[in-house]
């Protein structure tokens, strides 16, 4: 009988110990435990008492983290892994605990983070007939089908002993290839029923190595970056996911390439470093654009080319496809010649095709590219100082409100150098982009694809968590801040040190820039009393009553003594910076695709139109 079901299941006789009587809630927990699971965050509702239950058992002793909304227990998992590498777990129960998760997993999803979402689920027994919040009209109990275009797989488990096999499956798919979140949904008899079951070793289980690239295509790539006279590197997150940021740098060292970021990619490269260039996109730097759209040669690490880095494909604004030949590294080879014709396609882990590229350059390569890259340098300097007299003044301006960026600018000269800052969406998001220098990896985390208001707030804490020997700062604008607001009482009642730094403009004034470019007037995005009046609750007076120290600063001075206080604070500290509605937000160098309105018949249909016929991805 054990032969036959080990077959079944496909496990090894060596991979497996005595089997052991427990609940299928217990399975799971000593399984997250054994599988290095340090965290698990969620709220514990009637359609998943037993899971949590089970990480009280001895043996499987799991802290867990109550949040205030369910979507913050996925998005406190996602940023414990952008700032470790490691996943965390989540756990919500049934029907609205669950469905709240959807925004979480999507954010995970489209910067591919992985983490684990586990729900609970009605009763076998019970499917379809409508019970309390069971999702049954199509299909029983339908959420899962919810969660598909969100994770890279979800499971549903249907007895207990499935769970040893579903779990190692899980984590395989979370975390090899391209990671992303995944979903595992346990019927609430699944999880108090117990059977006979044997745990599985995940080393065993998981891919041996990773993905090496072709040698002919590195052969290529290697000959067209040693031909190149303006050679650019773009580095996107998945530099970060690969660990290949020291390859990064000698590869651009070695080649003599200026290397520019994208959302993600921000602190792949030390942005004190003669050859960073700044970042690309819309809300890019004027340096960075520039040199990218005018290379010869491009690589491409981790990156997949969205709108926003790409500038909606406008030829010339960042990139230029052709004339310049795209050599093209990504781990996911749906994502090689997606947006852009490549020269070299390469599938493969960036660390290794990086390491692979450098094994084939010479000393005698690198002197012959120094001696020929002065001129190029010096272009590479002098667009850097164009950018640095562009942004001085808002960076540095001691106007009362303050700009988006003068805060950041107190912050940096006291932050240590690898001290993290999670960022939320909007106005600030751009801001620390351009104005906020960081040196090493996974020292800024944001949500670059989809930009998730309410991200930040729980990501840092799991970023905190993740680093607790790190200083990290939450910077936030207010309406991002108001939308988990909450789970700084997280941060309170684990006394899980975060500053929060929220920029208050009053309103969605990134939202408002945007509709005020494009029709002349705005709705919806700026808060005010029915009189017209401006209006903000005082936020240091609300952290103060959650049990968080607090300051509110109206001056640059202001605020970087209260930042000073704040980072030397054991505990949670909030610092809110009053910003201006119409003097801080971030330039934009790059190009955005914003339809027109066919009712506004001006030059503003003409520059759309313009733009529109030189985008380069059709």
């Amino acid at each position: 009988m054990e032969v036959t079901e080990n077959r079944q299941n496909n496990i090894k006789d060596d991979d497996i110990k005595e089997k052991q009587k427990m609940t299928g809630g217990t399975v799971i927990a000593k399984t997250l435990k054994n599988y290095g699971i340090p965290y698990v965050a969620g709220i514990p509702g009637h359609g998943c008492w037993m899971l949590t239950d089970a990480l009280m058992e001895e043996g499987s002793e799991i802290p867990f983290i109550q949040v205030m909304h369910e979507q913050s227990a996925v998005h406190m998992a996602d940023g414990y892994y952008r700032a470790s590498g490691r996943p965390m777990a989540a756990i919500t129960s049934v029907g609205p605990g669950a469905t709240n998760t959807i925004i979480g997993l999507g954010t995970a999803y489209a910067d591919s983070t992985a983490t684990l979402l586990l729900t609970g689920a009605p009763a076998t027994h019970m499917e379809g007939h409508g019970v309390m919040q069971e999702l049954d009209r199509y299909h029983s109990n339908n959420f899962p089908r919810v969660t598909e275009p969100v994770t890279k797989r979800h499971w549903e488990v249907n007895r207990v002993e499935q769970l040893p096999f579903i779990m190692h499956r899980a984590f395989n798919a979370m975390l090899s290839g391209r990671p992303g979140p995944v979903h595992v949904e346990v019927p609430m008899d699944i999880q108090t029923e117990a059977a006979d079951v044997a745990f599985h070793d995940l080393k065993k289980r998981m891919p041996v190595g990773k993905i090496r690239a072709d040698s002919t295509a590195i052969d290529s790539a290697v000959h067209l970056l040693l031909t190149a006279k303006r050679p650019v590197i773009v580095a996107g997150g998945g530099v970060m996911t690969s660990e290949g940021t020291p390859e990064l740098r000698q590869l651009a060292e070695a080649i003599g390439a200026a290397v520019v970021t994208t959302w993600n990619g921000k602190s792949a490269f030390p942005e004190d470093h003669h050859l960073f260039a700044g970042s690309v996109g819309q809300t890019g730097t004027t340096s960075g654009n520039y040199l990218a759209a005018n290379a010869d040669v491009v690589i491409s690490v981790g990156c997949r080319f969205t709108d926003w880095s790409a500038s909606s494909y406008r030829k010339g604004a960042s990139f230029s496809f052709p004339p310049a030949k795209l050599i093209h590294i990504d781990i996911d080879p749906q994502e090689i010649g997606k947006n852009y014709p490549t020269e070299v396609g390469i599938v493969a882990d960036a660390k290794l095709a990086l390491q692979d590229m450098l094994a084939l350059i010479s000393r005698e390569d690198i002197e012959e590219i120094e001696a020929k890259r002065k001129g190029y340098f010096s272009e590479i300097n002098w667009q850097k100082e164009e950018w640095e007299k562009k942004i001085a003044p808002r960076r540095d301006s001691d106007d009362a409100p303050m700009t988006s960026q003068r805060p950041l600018a107190e912050l940096r000269k006291i932050l240590p150098r690898d001290g993290i800052v999670v960022v939320g969406s909007g106005n600030t998001q751009g801001a620390v982009k351009q104005t906020f220098p960081v040196y090493e990896p996974r020292t800024f985390i944001t949500s670059g694809s989809f930009s998730s208001m309410g991200w930040a707030v729980p990501a840092a804490i799991g970023a905190k968590l993740a680093k607790p020997d790190r200083k990290v700062v939450c910077i936030v604008g207010d309406g991002d801040f108001m939308q988990t607001l909450p789970e700084i009482a997280v941060a309170v009642m684990h006394n899980i040190p975060v500053v929060f730094l929220v920029q208050n403009n009053m309103g969605y004034m990134s939202i408002r820039g945007g509709q005020r470019k494009i029709t002349g007037r705005h709705i919806g995005t700026e808060f005010n009393l029915k009189n017209g009046e401006p209006y903000s609750p005082n936020f240091s007076e609300v952290a103060n009553n959650f049990g968080l120290k607090s300051w509110r600063a109206e001056t640059p001075e202001e605020v970087g003594e209260a930042l000073k206080l704040a980072l030397e604070t054991d505990g949670p500290s909030l610092v809110e910076a009053m910003t201006a509605r119409d003097a801080g937000g971030p330039f934009v160098p790059g190009w955005w695709d914003f339809p027109v309105p066919a009712y506004i018949e001006d030059e503003r249909q003409d520059e759309y139109a313009e733009g529109r016929a030189l985008e380069q991805h059709l």
